[in-house]
């Protein structure tokens, strides 16, 4: 793959991870905040969410070609979909113990930023990373359909 759509397929993961990271995190705070569940109970139905919106994303416009994979590609983004989701939920929790998640630090428009909200957008982008390598492994080196793709 030349360097030039390398930085192209990357620049859309991005888009493609922002915008998922919007729809989770007003997942979070719906369930959170309007709906009274736990953080540690929210955070996975919002990933879930985000997870099967990101998918599709990927594989219709992030990684080209990426549609053409077998059963064994997507089992394998499951496979690391759930590893993001358990590293987000560690990262959740050891923020949580670390700075706390209630304490308000601003509000902006009638709308309260909390220390959960911050601790959200850290462990993100730690899962982002993580996400970014091991999607682009599995949906594009071929390694689940037998090819080497890049």
């Amino acid at each position: 793959m030349q360097e030039k759509e390398k930085l192209r397929e990357a620049l859309r993961f991005l888009l493609t991870g922002g915008v998922c990271f919007l729809v989770e995190f007003a997942c979070l705070v719906l369930l959170r905040d309007k709906m009274g569940l736990d953080t540690l109970a929210a955070v996975p139905i919002a990933f879930l969410i985000s997870v099967i919106l990101n998918y599709v994303l990927c594989v219709i416009w992030v990684f080209k070609g990426a549609k053409d994979q077998g059963n064994a590609a997507k089992a394998a983004f499951l496979i690391t979909s759930v590893m993001g989701l358990a590293l987000n939920e560690g990262l959740m929790y050891l923020f949580r113990v670390l700075f706390g998640e209630d304490g308000r630090l601003f509000t902006i428009f009638g709308f309260a930023v909390t220390m959960y909200m911050v601790n959200k957008a850290l462990s993100t982008l730690i899962v982002m990373i993580w996400n970014y390598f091991t999607k682009r492994a599995v949906l594009k080196s071929g390694f689940f359909a037998g090819k080497k793709n890049g």
